[in-house]
């Protein structure tokens, strides 16, 4: 019976017409086939628009395998090619890299990316699998525009360097999610593609720079204590409960349990809302008392933490979803206990540095590097930052 079978299988495979049984092995083997190739090789040629840099050989050598036809080495030129340009795309080759303090990566394996090349050579959607990797963002597609169009070397190394900052963000397809730009001192809420709101912001001073990175906000906290860390404490606020314990209470500062903290109040440096997000450099983005800082066109004041200006209705608009309007807030503040709010799906949060960036307009507006993150010493090794203490 199995020799049967067998007959039977070499019987169909002779009979079948040339041009089915190819596409059918192609597909089992991934195969490149001349158009999908081609198509490929159109993305190559236009990766430079986006500050791209994929090897000079890459392009030459598709080309060449396009028009031999040699299958064996259209495959091996065409894999190499979507490997490097789907690398590029997600931040991983091809251009300016990141610096070591920058804490934003997209998370994606070489075998993750061949197997959706192998997929899309299947399927026939070469173009789409491409299209895909491809940052989907508004304020990516105008630097990349502004970049094609600048003639000003400098200013399109600039465009380059904030181009390849955004490849490396992982932006959700959909849903909401939080950007802070520090060199910009702004936070905006996006809905996909689509800007919801802005806040101005108050980042870190250049001796206490904000760092980049990425993080989920699983809630709001309202009537937050300050932990003081210890370094802010040896500033003066430690001298102060010591000598003074009585005036440092009446503005909420205590010692409690080995440390010195702030109690929720008017008063306190985390004003009344925080949001919650745990993550390694010890960052918040909170409320502030002394609110008229906002005011101020250059904010780069705290020791590393972000400020939010309008903080209770930001806290609003992120709560919305979970039924928590204005009312509701100002009752729990108005309690004045500490309560924390869960989101039934977390937000998340990318703090970023973009000097380049497009306004409402689609104007592209440069921003100081108050950071000294552009340079080119910068984009090789870290600027000596470490973690940030709240503040």
């Amino acid at each position: 019976m199995r020799n049967f079978f067998l007959i039977l299988l070499l019987f169909v495979a002779d009979f079948m017409p040339l041009n089915a049984q190819d596409t059918a092995n192609n597909h089992a083997r991934g195969n490149w086939r001349p158009a999908q190739a081609e198509n490929l090789l159109q993305w190559v040629l236009r990766a430079g628009d986006e500050a791209i840099e994929l090897p000079i050989q890459t392009a030459r050598d598709l080309r060449e395998a396009i028009d031999t036809g040699e299958r064996d080495h259209l495959n091996e030129v065409s894999d190499t090619a979507a490997l490097q340009l789907l690398r590029a795309y997600h931040g991983q080759c091809c251009g300016d890299t990141m610096p070591e303090n920058w804490h934003i990566a997209q998370s994606v394996t070489d075998q993750t990316l061949r197997d959706r090349i192998a997929e899309a050579l299947s399927a026939d959607r070469i173009d789409l699998v491409i299209r895909a990797a491809r940052p989907d963002h508004p304020h990516y597609s105008a630097l990349a525009t502004a970049y094609t169009n600048e003639i000003n070397v400098a200013r399109r190394q600039l465009l380059a360097l904030n181009l390849a900052r955004w490849r490396s963000i992982p932006i959700p397809a959909e849903g909401r999610y939080l950007i802070v730009n520090s060199a910009a001192q702004e936070l905006t809420l996006w809905e996909g593609t689509t800007i919801m709101d802005s806040w101005r912001v108050i980042v870190g001073k250049p001796s206490s720079p904000t760092p980049v990175f990425s993080v989920d906000v699983s809630g709001v906290m309202l009537n937050p204590w300050w932990n003081i860390p210890s370094s802010i404490a040896a500033e003066g606020i430690a001298a102060f409960v010591r000598q003074n314990p009585t005036a440092a209470r009446a503005q909420g500062y205590i010692y409690n349990n080995g440390r010195y903290r702030q109690m929720p109040g008017d008063n306190n440096t985390l004003g009344r809302m925080k949001l919650v997000m745990p993550n390694r450099f010890a960052v918040i983005l909170h409320d502030i008392s002394n609110r008229e800082l906002f005011t101020l066109e250059e904010r780069a004041r705290s020791h590393g933490c972000v400020r939010v200006d309008r903080a209770l209705q930001f806290a609003e608009t992120v709560l919305s979803p979970d039924g928590w309007g204005a009312s509701e807030i100002e009752q729990a503040i108005a309690a004045g206990r500490t309560v924390t709010i869960p989101l039934s799906h977390k937000i998340p949060l990318y703090v970023a540095y973009f000097t380049a960036a497009p306004d409402r307009t689609g104007t592209i507006r440069i921003f100081p590097d108050i950071y000294n993150r552009d340079g080119a010493a910068a984009l090789r090794q870290s600027n000596g930052e470490t973690e940030c203490a709240l503040g």
